[in-house]
């Protein structure tokens, strides 16, 4: 299915300050692909993320969203694509409650009241969150908070879950239940995460970015087994690794 479809062609990205955070990144995702994204802190997995959905344009290179190119013109188009759930949820929440934050994009799309209202209530039981659908979202906690922004992502039904550091601020309960939605999740989707336990645990596939590069890319057991390879990019051994 080519909506599906990521494919990074020798992008490059550099921030107004003059930091280049991404230096010729290519790699392609095809349809139902998991894929974890991992690295150090300031290695560029959140800027990639960011040019998944027009956040932010490659300074050079090309990005390919299904059959559309990103750029100006189809960025709208794209974002009805690829959901992105970003490492702070301040950045998401933005409504008088919580059910007018998840509702937003489900209005948005033209969907009829009664479907808003059944996109909600199942996007909040994935994740737990239904008896906060009244509250306003400052008056959440961490965690409630990112449960909410990923319940905002999800009624949108998007082809491509795109995910930074979703698991951050959750309580056990609410990772595992993230974990159990995305492995049941259809489409496409990609993590970007610390959490490497999590990244073996939900994605067949893993990339590696060090310094705005693609440093390796293969299967996740594999990869994330490698301690030399970890070590060398200020990682660690998941957790469940480290026991056997």
């Amino acid at each position: 299915m080519s909506h599906h479809l990521i494919a990074f062609k020798d992008v490059f990205f550099r921030y107004p300050d003059g930091t280049e955070a991404l230096r010729g990144i290519t790699f392609r995702i095809t349809h139902g692909e998991s894929v974890g994204i991992v690295g150090a802190n300031g290695s560029g997995k959140s800027t990639l993320l960011q040019h998944m959905n027009g956040c932010l344009m490659p300074t050079s290179g090309t990005v390919m969203i299904g059959d559309l190119l990103l750029t100006g013109k189809t960025t709208q188009e794209i974002r009805r694509k690829v959901g992105i759930i970003f490492q702070n949820p301040d950045d998401q929440l933005f409504m008088p409650t919580v059910f007018e934050d998840v509702a937003f994009g489900p209005f948005n799309l033209g969907i009829d009241e009664k479907g808003v209202r059944e996109r909600v209530q199942s996007a909040l039981e994935i994740v737990d969150c239904l008896d906060l659908m009244d509250k306003p979202p400052h008056h959440l906690s961490g965690g409630q908070k990112s449960s909410v922004a990923i319940a905002s992502v999800i009624a949108m039904d998007p082809d491509i879950l795109a995910l930074d550091e979703p698991a951050a601020n959750l309580d056990p309960k609410s990772r595992r239940s993230l974990i159990m939605f995305l492995k049941a999740f259809r489409h496409s989707k990609i993590i970007a995460s610390h959490d490497l336990d999590m990244i073996l645990d939900v994605c067949e596939r893993c990339l590696v970015i060090g310094d705005g590069r693609v440093v390796a890319d293969g299967p996740s057991r594999q990869i994330l087994s490698d301690r030399t390879l970890l070590e060398e990019n200020n990682l660690e051994l998941p957790l469940s690794l480290q026991r056997e």
